[in-house]
């Protein structure tokens, strides 16, 4: 992990981001435990929880569209700047839903609060290759998931325990603060010239009042590129398990396994253990893999990954289902840094913002229908039953791969990063 101090204490810019994405990550994680506590403590049914999560899912969906198009017309550092001020004022707008009967609240919050976020998560990935150079590419994006999972293991921790000592106002708060100084830390990012503005011919009067077809050229550039494709359907693949999973860490939490709070933060916790362990192993095969050897890689990532979580499920001691859902999630984790790394070297600059918005409205929407369902069949099925049945789903996304890349449908595209260097020498200003 010497890499990742090296990172950090040479690269002023991505030091400031990294210093961020702690911050409001961890916050982030306050308010998820803190809101599906409280929902369940309001109906104790399952299908409340879908209610929140297709309330966060849907404006994702709406709001990538329009956030890939900003972030690729306008300074992607300031769109992130406005993203992290919207957030922190929604934030502190859950501190009213405490003491407010029913749950309509959490879902209004929830929805804006979701609505302003691709702005900064699609635009931290953009910037990625702005603020470090081709070298430090692999190792900032392992750094960047490693601490993603980082932060889940230690807010869903603390945050399950300040519910329980402190209330639910508390574990809002700590959310509204932490989006205020994620844009502080933004604020701080210093490139040479107008970097943070993707390069690209001058904007038409039609292309100003109709996004639409810049959208739209967007999906066209992934369509081109087999790989990237490739890429975007595997996150619909994990979705389409995912979703489920994201209903169903709360219910086992609290209904299967009768823990409350702190059930739902361990079951979250242990996940991002896995997650951190998955990140280990990515971080040192990521430069050493073939080409070729990577997208076999994935399809035993999948394999894993589904298998774990349908072991999960099925559990009867607390302690073993920990134990296969940090496997799951460990699986999971090589998967998406290798996949990321790929996407970085090689997504021009100028589509960035498109891309990667894209790619979250196809996870989320995914985990709309996915979550749905799994709300839907809880009210007639016993979790175990829809935790094994998205196991099953999930796992299948290696089949898909699999036959991706045995019948020569994934190519290695041509690196789009070099042209970037230039903009690098500036990390110490």
């Amino acid at each position: 992990m010497s890499g990742f101090f090296q990172l950090l204490r040479e690269n002023r810019n991505y030091r400031y981001t990294w210093t961020g994405q702690v911050v409001s990550e961890i916050g982030d994680h306050f308010n998820n435990i803190a809101v599906f506590s409280l929902a369940l403590e309001h109906t104790h049914s399952a299908l409340v929880v879908t209610g929140v999560m297709l309330s966060r899912a849907v404006p994702a969906v709406l709001a990538g569209p329009i956030a890939g198009v900003l972030l690729d017309r306008l300074n992607r550092k300031q769109v992130m700047i406005a993203s992290d001020l919207i957030r922190g004022l929604v934030a502190a707008g859950f501190i009213l839903c405490v003491h407010t009967p029913g749950n309509w609240m959490l879902y209004l919050f929830s929805a804006l609060l979701m609505f302003a976020s691709p702005f900064f998560t699609s635009g931290r990935s953009s910037i990625l290759p702005t603020i470090t150079s081709p070298e430090e590419l692999h190792v900032a994006n392992s750094l960047t998931q490693t601490t993603q999972w980082s932060t889940l293991t230690i807010g869903t921790l603390l945050a399950g325990e300040t519910v329980l000592q402190f209330g639910y106002q508390w574990a809002f708060v700590i959310n509204a603060a932490s989006f205020l100084v994620s844009a502080l830390c933004i604020s701080r990012l210093r490139v040479a010239g107008d970097a943070f503005r993707p390069k690209r011919e001058a904007l038409t009067e039609a292309d100003v009042v109709r996004p639409w077809s810049e959208y739209t050229q967007g999906l066209r550039y992934m369509r081109s590129s087999p790989l990237i494709l490739g890429i975007a359907l595997l996150g619909v693949g994990w979705a389409s398990g995912g979703g489920a999973s994201q209903i169903l860490f709360s219910v086992f939490g609290e209904l299967v396994f009768h823990r409350g709070a702190r059930g739902i933060g361990i079951i979250w916790g242990c996940a991002g253990i896995g997650l951190l362990i998955g990140a280990a192993v990515a971080y040192r095969i990521g430069k050493r893999l073939s080409f070729e050897a990577y997208k076999k890689t994935i399809i035993v990532c999948y394999v894993i990954h589904g298998g774990a979580y349908v072991v999960f499920s099925q559990m009867r001691s607390f302690g073993w289902a920990l134990v296969f859902i940090g496997l799951s999630r460990s699986a999971i984790a090589v998967s998406s840094i290798l996949n990321f790394s790929r996407l970085l070297t090689h997504i021009s600059n100028e589509f960035r913002g498109r891309v990667f918005a894209t790619l979250e409205s196809m996870v989320w929407s995914t985990m709309m229908l996915s979550m749905l369902a799994a709300g839907v069949a809880s009210q007639y099925f016993d979790p175990r039953i829809i935790g094994a049945c998205a196991g099953v789903v999930s796992s299948t996304t290696a089949i898909f791969w699999g036959w991706a890349h045995f019948t020569g449908r994934l190519p290695e595209p041509r690196r789009q990063i070099t042209s970037e260097v230039e903009v690098h020498g500036e990390p110490t200003v």
